[in-house]
């Protein structure tokens, strides 16, 4: 837990790096919007007062949340302070009387859509009171440019409380003065840094090149990273249609841990399992089976003394061994993949490009990105959540804590966050690319339970709904 102290929290990079401005232009097209939300059910409505005020401290200890985002020198997006910041812009409340969770999911999956007030700081959060049960659900929505899933954690893991009362001695920060913007100055500085990359980068391409083994070796590397996987896109998951829709399970964490070290591999390998099971099984469901299926997932670059927020990852394809039946061999063939994956010598090559591609026309760009996410079907992610098994919002409990992330072309994005003793589950799929959504829950929900079955601990998988 971070130390008690009056000044912010020191978290949100300074300005963009350059996969996150390549996320933010990105989105001239429809289709790669970054949103990215966070969905916490709480055992009670908190007292609204005291849940808007905590926003109002969120902002004062996180900066980020009261800044904006312009239009910098050579089309490179900036943060700037909001000179007219105001609560009441991004804090929202609404009932939802006896609502299930799949109904908090659907509306979620509906304000993730909506767009940003290009004007104010990319974020909304909302309130669901009036639950079945009594419970209520707190909705967080944030540009992927802002975070990725493990800064997230970090931010969640700052701001939230430790007990359900109000804390007297917590930090206290002024509001902060908004500053005149310095996007120029910041500019320049942005660009002799990477003009000293760059030059970096030319020493060592000297150097490698004297060794003409080690630079085979690199150019392979980066033919397997860059280029194109065995597996072909499916045709049975082509279709989209630009709607989101949400789906929630909770996973037993010992459980899937337990099946995990009964096959003698590693929790994300049995997760991904579960992942390519459900494929494997909504294709032969619907009459169209496949062995393999292009996959997404990213490796996290981030040191563990990294704290500062923003985006931290390499992007990396596989194919999915939708064709192996047995789950400890399907579980094992992931993990060889994937370890192999870890240990290539280009994996951060994209992080390398994305300076270059921040500076493409945007037009351009989008299509770039939009060439390179469609090669992939399904986007998979695990992110180890707060460990604290108790933290609380505004009075509130938080039982669950989901992760939905965006649909960057793919048909599918599934992020494992774990709660407490839950793998709490997401699956944001696009309406038109499973047709046939209530086989591909069913699938789900199978899969995930093949898993568990492998460890004797009775655990099964429960469908929010």
């Amino acid at each position: 837990m971070p130390e008690r102290t009056d000044a912010p929290m020191q978290w949100g990079s300074p300005g963009f790096n350059a996969i996150e401005a390549v996320m933010w232009k990105a989105e001239s097209d429809p289709a790669l919007s970054s949103t990215i939300m966070a969905v916490e059910e709480l055992d009670q409505a908190p007292d609204w007062d005291r849940f808007f005020t905590a926003h109002d401290w969120g902002s004062r200890m996180v900066p980020r949340f009261r800044q904006r985002v312009v239009d910098g020198p050579l089309g490179y997006p900036a943060w700037v302070d909001d000179r007219d910041f105001s609560l009441e812009h991004h804090v929202f409340r609404s009932a939802m009387p006896g609502a299930s969770w799949q109904d908090v999911l659907d509306r979620a999956a509906t304000v993730a859509q909506s767009s940003f007030d290009p004007s104010r700081p990319p974020w909304e959060a909302l309130l669901l009171t009036g639950l079945q049960g009594g419970r209520a659900a707190y909705v967080l929505k944030m540009h992927h440019a802002t975070l990725d899933g493990a800064a997230g954690v970090q931010l969640f893991a700052g701001l939230h409380s430790r007990q359900r009362e109000h804390s007297a001695d917590k930090p206290q920060p002024a509001p902060p003065e908004p500053r005149r913007p310095a996007v120029l100055r910041s500019a320049v500085r942005r660009e002799l840094a990477l003009a000293g990359k760059g030059v970096g980068l030319l020493r060592s391409t000297g150097s490698v090149a004297l060794r003409p083994a080690r630079t085979a070796r690199y150019l392979a590397s980066l033919r397997r990273v860059l280029g194109p996987v065995s597996a072909s896109p499916s045709p049975e998951l082509a279709n989209r249609s630009g709607t989101w829709r949400f789906v929630a399970l909770d996973v037993p964490l010992p459980g899937l841990s337990a099946a995990a070290k009964q096959a003698g591999a590693s929790l994300n390998d049995a997760y991904l399992a579960a992942v390519s099971g459900a494929f494997a099984r909504y294709h032969e469901a619907v009459g169209s089976p496949v062995d393999e299926l292009p996959l997404s997932i990213p490796i996290s670059i981030r040191r563990p003394e990294e704290t500062s927020g923003g985006n931290r990852f390499a992007a990396a394809r596989l194919s999915a061994p939708t064709g192996i039946a047995d789950p400890t061999e399907r579980m094992l063939a992931i993990r060889s993949v994937v370890r192999s994956i870890r240990d290539e010598p280009a994996i951060e090559a994209l992080d390398g490009l994305s300076p270059a591609l921040a500076r493409l026309p945007t037009p351009v760009l989008a299509r770039a990105v939009r060439q390179m996410t469609s090669t992939s079907d399904v986007q998979a992610s695990n992110i180890p959540g707060i460990r604290d098994a108790e933290v609380f919002v505004a009075g509130a409990q938080v039982l669950r804590l989901y992760g939905f992330g965006p649909l960057p072309g793919v048909a599918a994005m599934i992020v494992l966050m774990s709660h407490g003793a839950t793998c709490c589950v997401t699956i944001n799929h696009d309406a038109a690319a499973i047709a046939e959504p209530d086989t591909f829950r069913r699938c789900l929900v199978e899969a995930f339970d093949e898993i568990l079955a492998l460890a004797p601990t009775g655990s099964r998988t429960t469908l929010r709904d």
